[in-house]
């Protein structure tokens, strides 16, 4: 049974920076890609960033420049550093790997 555990978020003023991570235990051979996920208050699920296992990025528009997505495949971990954070940034981030495989959620909360 494969586990996605998230840790790091918290709260955080504006212009701060967070990491959070994600480990992954359990029978990982099916996952390749991972990402990360956010749910802001009273609204859909969205899509952050994503990372293959040969580290191929991809991020949603309202976060480049901000955010790095990374992963340790010798830990079997993925990362999210987030920087010049937003009142907007606040949210549920959930980690996700493929096809459906999710965390549990962490709550970030960016004071203005």
């Amino acid at each position: 049974q494969v586990q996605l555990v998230e840790s790091g978020g918290g709260l955080v003023q504006a212009g701060g920076s967070l990491r959070l991570s994600c480990a992954v235990s359990g029978n990982i051979f099916p996952i390749r890609t991972m990402g990360w996920y956010r749910q802001p208050p009273g609204k859909q699920r969205e899509l952050v960033a994503t990372i293959t296992t040969y580290g191929a990025t991809n991020y949603a528009e309202f976060v480049k420049g901000r955010f790095t997505i990374s992963r340790d495949n010798a830990k079997n971990t993925i990362y999210l550093q987030m920087n010049s954070l937003k009142p907007e940034d606040t949210a549920v981030y959930y980690c996700w790997g493929t096809t459906d495989y999710w965390g549990q959620g962490t709550q970030v909360t960016v004071s203005a």
